[in-house]
């Protein structure tokens, strides 16, 4: 057998990341005539075994402090060198090696691609999804029958909020009404052709809101309404949110995309497809200050879909108007809102009714807001509140650079949803 070349040198960097790491192990081919610390992912230099006349062990060269000063490249540079390397191994096993080197996996054009990518990546910090701090307050409102004191008593507590120092400000879901499919159709308003007139039946909660933006200068999502179809033969109903600019103007609007169709046996029963028609798009609404929010309502919160193509898409925070149950609440209301905001890393913002025992339907109430590692920042109990909290650009950006998910995404894998064909806009609008 021919003898094998004295010194064979591969250098790697004195404090590799894990990474390096893990591909120099995935790399080396133990000799077997080596001793276990040779083979050790700290080495600095391996050598191929000398000829069967010298020892056996595996002998550690170190380059002289000025050779190791002049070829002291880049940690990058380094890591090319290293991943290009023509020789498939750091030792040449012996025959009786075989097995060992059957299962040897030299690193591939497309591994070692996507190494340098992400490493390259790293380097450069993305720009902040949420430009500066904003203060965001969810107001747990109580609301009755009466639509005209349920408007009154929304504009009292959204100016409160403003006075507090709230630049954004959330109402519940069905803030203007009960809650139920007996109501949806006595308490729903036209909202389109947008703005509608200036009627006092037929539109009063959309410029009530445009009003408490405005008188407030704060960017307001209101809860959610009933809706009823701009044609009348239609028959149909939505549960919409609106949301406002600082100066009145409506920003967007989202009707309900999933509806809220459950049957627990002994415990509760509703649909709301017996009243309501579902919405056919995603509300991302543009902040110029700010960034870009997420709207959606209450049992929209289940799909994780819509909020992933929502962070996907640089959403700083996920808003969900919403009123769960006193069944479903308990397990699952504070679960999903964590649950959404550790999967993207933003905040998430739950706005429920305060709870009223007496009306036919019993809402959960705790509202809460949750910053991007699923901490819960602050949460309400079941009664009538205010509750706000800061919303920095710099928690979004710690948490993703703690645990990156973004760069580690395997979309080699599975598809991306934000990639995919999604609807903005509502295909009657």
């Amino acid at each position: 057998m021919p003898e094998p070349p004295v010194t064979t040198r591969v250098r790697v960097h004195s404090r590799p990341s894990a990474v390096a790491a893990r591909q120099l192990h995935q790399l080396a081919v133990p000799c077997p005539s080596a001793s276990p610390r040779a083979t050790s992912s700290r080495i600095h230099t391996a050598l191929i075994p000398p000829p069967p006349s010298t020892s056996s062990r595996l002998r550690f060269r170190l380059p002289s402090v000025q050779t190791r000063r002049a070829m002291r490249p880049s940690p990058i540079r380094h890591l090319s060198l290293l991943l290009s390397s023509s020789s498939p191994r750091l030792c040449r096993p012996s025959p009786s090696a075989g097995a060992a080197a059957r299962h040897h996996h030299p690193v591939t054009p497309l591994l070692r691609s996507r190494f340098l990518a992400r490493t390259m990546a790293s380097s450069s910090a993305p720009p902040p999804v949420l430009k500066q701090p904003v203060k965001l307050a969810c107001i747990q409102l109580a609301s009755g029958a009466d639509k005209a004191a349920n408007l009154r008593h929304a504009a009292e507590q959204v100016a409160a909020a403003a006075r507090s120092g709230a630049r954004i400000v959330v109402l519940p879901e069905c803030f203007n009404s009960p809650y139920g499919t007996q109501f949806f159709p006595r308490y729903a308003e036209t909202l389109l052709p947008s703005p509608p007139p200036k009627d006092a039946d037929a539109a009063p909660s959309f410029h009530a809101l445009a009003a408490m933006a405005a008188d407030n200068a704060v960017y307001l999502v209101g809860g959610s309404i009933p809706e009823r179809d701009p044609d009348p033969a239609s028959g149909k109903f939505y549960n919409t949110s609106l949301v406002f600019g600082p100066d009145g103007k409506l920003l967007d609007t989202f009707r309900k995309v999933h509806l809220f169709d459950i049957d627990i046996p002994g415990k509760i029963t509703f649909r709301e497809s017996e009243v309501l028609s579902a919405g056919n798009k995603i509300a991302l609404v543009d902040l110029p200050e700010y960034g870009t929010i997420a709207v959606a309502i209450c049992y929209d919160v289940r799909f994780p879909e819509l909020a992933t193509i929502a962070a996907r898409k640089g959403a700083f925070a996920l808003i969900y108007p919403g009123a769960f149950n006193l069944t479903t609440g308990d397990l699952h209301w504070k679960l999903l809102a964590r649950a959404r905001a550790i999967d993207n890393q933003i905040y998430v913002a739950m706005c429920s009714p305060a709870r009223d025992m007496s009306a036919t339907y019993h809402a959960w109430g705790h509202s809460m807001i949750v910053d991007p590692m699923a901490k819960v920042l602050v949460e309400a109990d079941e009664k009538e509140t205010i509750i706000e909290t800061e919303l920095t650009g710099d928690a979004i950006a710690e948490a993703r650079r703690n645990i990156p998910l973004n760069t580690q995404r395997r979309f080699d894998v599975y598809p991306d949803v934000s990639q995919g064909k999604i609807q903005f806009e509502e295909p009657s609008s």
